[in-house]
């Protein structure tokens, strides 16, 4: 895999505003955020996303988000709080490198856009299920 910017981040060959380290994981801030505090949580054990790491290594990335999340919304006042990760490129993934996106939210503020829903034609629903069934 090719290296990234989060791997010299992990390595602490470049700065970065380091809000929560532990054994595992990463959290800095988002040097492009959505709003301010947006904030990117990666794990120490390099995958390049979510299709390709150790469920153990996304276990603990995800608990990192939740402890930056419920310390973000009350630090900073945020009425809510995104957590999302963008796997492959028509995903939205620029930086290769597994990380989870935790955003603050505020309901004045540049407001989340919601995305828009297709509809499934009739029986398309069930075709669906039966391809993605994992019984």
């Amino acid at each position: 895999m090719e290296e990234t910017v989060f791997d010299k981040i992990v390595r602490g060959e470049i700065p970065a505003h380091i809000i929560y380290e532990d054994d595992a994981t990463v959290a800095f801030l988002d040097m492009t955020p959505v709003h301010k505090g947006h904030t990117l949580v990666v794990p120490k054990a390099r995958c390049r996303n979510i299709l390709d790491c150790p469920s153990e290594t996304v276990g603990r990335v995800y608990q990192t988000a939740q402890k930056v999340a419920q310390h973000m919304k009350q630090a900073l006042g945020a009425d809510g709080v995104n957590v999302h990760g963008n796997n492959e490129p028509a995903a939205g993934q620029e930086v290769f490198y597994f990380h989870v996106h935790v955003i603050p939210r505020y309901e004045n503020a540049q407001p989340f856009q919601k995305p828009t829903h297709e509809v499934y034609a009739d029986g398309e629903m069930k075709a669906f299920a039966e391809k993605l069934s994992m019984k």
